[in-house]
This record gives C-alpha cells, structure tokens and sequence, in this order.
C-alpha cells in the first residue's frame, strides 16, 4: 500500500500526479489525499470572507474555522478540488472515487472547540472553533473500494463523534490512515523540492533525514512543514517504512519521489 499525499498550492502538477498513478495502480493498492489551500483562499476572497490563521504557543499554524468558514472548506476541499482530481484521474484510466472524511465516517476526529493562541505576544484562548484531530479511519471503506479496482481520493473536513463537521489537519490524518491500512510507504507532494534547512531556499535540500533524528529538524521548519514532520514521526511510529517529501510541481512527482529526487525518511 502506497499512500499519497498532494497538498494544497496552486502549483502541483495534478495531471503529472495522475499520470503516474495509473502506472502505479498496476502493480500497487494506491490511496490518495489532497489539500485545497489555495482554493480555499480564492473561494473565500471572492466571497469576501477573510481566512484567519492562528498560531499556537507552540509555534503551529492553523486555520480558525466557524461556521461560515465551514462553508468555504467544505466547497474548495470536498467539492471543487476533491471533483477535480477525480476527473483527472479517470483521464488517465483511474476508476477514482472522491470522498470526504465526513463520508461512511471515514476520518472520525476529536472534536476540540478552544484553542490557545499567540496574538501580539499574548497567549489568547479561541472559542467555537470547528477543528478536530483525527483518532480513527473507516478502513473498512478504504479496503471495499480497492477490492473493487477503485482508487479513494480523500479530502478533509472530518466527521467528530457526536457527528459534526470539524475542519483537520490532512497530515495527521494521514498518518493515521497509514496506520489503520498498514501502509509502508508514504508520499508527500508540495511546492518543493523537498524538507528544505532553511525555508524558501531551495539549495538548502535535505536529501535524508534519519527516522530517529526528525524531532531535530523540528526547529527549523516553518509553517506547514513543522505538522507534516510530526505526521512522518507518527507514522513512522505506527509501522510506516519510508516516507518521501518532494517536489509536487515537476513532469512525474510521484516517480521521481519515489526514486528518491527529494528528500527520504527512514
């Protein structure tokens, strides 16, 4: 089982994505997961909605999300992205089904409605925000639709207990995915090359990045990056081989993550 993960800028080459996945699909059981950031943000500005990031006291970033921001996820993430993907997809032959997490409950989540956050050098707490952490994945769902030669393209939001839907991280949720459907290879795709030392400078790639020394690298990541590592050590953790990070812009992302053009983990 390879599991993907396609993040959410506007630069990844989906058609690439695509065309490699139908080479993969003949020999391997593939399940998808993508982002829709960019989406969200052109969704949201054309309905004059602002996307408010918070920032924890730990130095993660997140979306606060209400019920108008619900809305706008749920249209960029589970709507216009998750259809266009699939689409892609059956181009190149892929019989691809798109689902959300909210369906079959197929990502369940921890509902956590406050939140601590850093604002102008104070520690605030955040009320009512519709976030959630993904505990446990339908992987029964997963399986039926792979037995029956169909690739699952997955999308936040999630689905909490008590049945509401919360936005989630797609990293975290990944890494429990990778857990529940015993996957041993994880392949993350974003707007470069790979875990870069020193953000936005590309020469600053790192090529390999030892399973027991990725809490090192903790420091150095900003924004985004700091949750996908937390999501490689979970994963890693859980049974997960190897995990890649590339470059999700190039002709053949997933082949050349795969042949190890970026940045390994194991």
């Amino acid at each position: 089982m390879i599991l993907i993960k396609g993040g959410g800028g506007a630069g990844l080459n989906w058609e690439g994505i695509a065309r490699d996945i139908a080479e993969l699909c003949r020999t391997n059981r593939i399940t998808l997961v993508h982002g829709a950031s960019y989406l969200r943000n052109r969704i949201a500005e054309r309905l004059g909605q602002e996307v408010r990031t918070v920032i924890s006291p730990s130095g993660f970033s997140s979306v606060y999300t209400d019920p108008e921001a619900i809305e706008v996820f749920l249209m960029a993430y589970a709507g216009v992205a998750n259809k266009r993907i699939v689409a892609i997809l059956q181009r190149q032959g892929v019989n691809a089904v798109g689902l959300s997490g909210v369906d079959g409950r197929l990502w369940q989540a921890k509902a956590k409605r406050d939140l601590l956050v850093r604002e102008a050098g104070k520690t605030k707490l955040v009320r009512d925000n519709l976030t959630g952490r993904v505990e446990a994945v339908n992987t029964g769902l997963i399986h039926l639709l792979l037995d029956h030669g169909y690739l699952p393209v997955i999308s936040a939001p999630a689905i909490s207990h008590e049945g509401d839907i919360v936005n989630t991280d797609n990293d975290t949720a990944t890494a429990v995915m990778a857990a529940g459907l015993g996957a041993r290879t994880i392949v993350y795709l974003f707007e470069a090359p790979g875990f870069l030392e020193k953000a936005g400078q590309e020469e600053s790639l790192v090529s390999h990045i030892p399973r027991h020394e990725i809490e090192s690298f903790l420091p150095c990541a900003q924004g985004r990056m700091k949750k996908k590592l937390l999501g490689a050590m979970q994963a890693l953790a859980s049974g997960v081989e190897q995990i890649f990070f590339s470059d999700g812009r190039v002709e053949h992302p997933v082949r050349d993550a795969l042949a190890g053009r970026g940045t390994i983990i194991r």
